[in-house]
């Protein structure tokens, strides 16, 4: 299979939210890594977030040599949703889609389920302020919140009027469904809310005309991937994330 090809760019959001001039690459190989050097070296960057592939490991030794140091391994995982049924949802507690007005009270969830999250690419770099690292999971939720059309929704669990978690879903494309981010609240975790959004998520992608759901969480996030096991999914893809100082 054809490698994907290198993309990279400023990112402007993390610069704002980090104080200091960022980029992203994605898809990195050993053969592009000079290219992404070259490239934060024109740009007067600090840091690079590259991703590569976990099976290339040609790449990530290269990124090594390069001063590029691992914060996390992404990985993913899929399930077809022609093939059989979905599992049914005992509802302990009602799942239904966001409501206009709710993007306060979802992103607060956000802030208590993510607050020192032990495994992002974020808060494994000790050169990065802890709150600023927070803040990317409440600032992206809100985002979510605000950015539904037709390919993309938000899902929330409502106790008796109180958002106790959400779910974001979009459509890759017309045959493909992702998970992107959910969250639960810490006092609400034990109920089997996150299955709940899974079941509910799979339900959203095939009413969308998709066959296949994706989604992804960092290795060590083992409490999710077994959840994901039982309802069917299994491993896809693994990613690499390195940071790279430029001081």
């Amino acid at each position: 299979m054809t490698p994907e090809p290198m993309n990279i760019a400023l990112s402007e959001l993390d610069e704002m939210r980090f104080g200091c001039r960022t980029a992203k690459a994605s898809h990195v190989t050993a053969e592009t890594l000079p290219d992404a050097l070259a490239f934060c070296r024109r740009q007067h960057a600090h840091l690079l977030i590259a991703r590569c592939s976990a099976s290339d490991v040609q790449t990530a030794q290269a990124m090594e040599r390069a001063g590029c140091l691992l914060m996390d391994t992404l990985v993913y995982y899929a399930r077809k949703l022609e093939a059989t049924a979905l599992p049914a949802d005992g509802d302990r507690v009602p799942i239904r889609l966001m409501r206009a007005g709710e993007e306060d009270a979802i992103v607060a969830v956000a802030a208590d389920a993510f607050r020192d999250y032990p495994f992002s690419h974020y808060h494994a770099d000790a050169r990065l302020n802890r709150a600023d690292c927070d803040a990317v999971y409440t600032s992206w939720t809100h985002a979510l919140c605000l950015s539904r059309d037709d390919t993309s929704e938000v899902l929330v669990a409502d106790a008796d009027g109180d958002v106790l978690g959400f779910a974001t879903m979009r459509l890759n494309n017309p045959r493909e469904g992702e998970g992107v981010l959910f969250g639960v609240a810490p006092a609400a975790q034990g109920l089997g809310i996150y299955t709940s959004f899974m079941l509910h998520g799979m339900q959203w992608c095939q009413e969308k005309g998709a066959s296949r759901m994706v989604v992804s969480t960092q290795i060590g996030n083992l409490a999710v991937q077994r959840v994901w096991t039982r309802l069917g999914f299994t491993p896809d893809s693994a990613y690499y994330t390195f940071h790279k100082w430029f001081d």
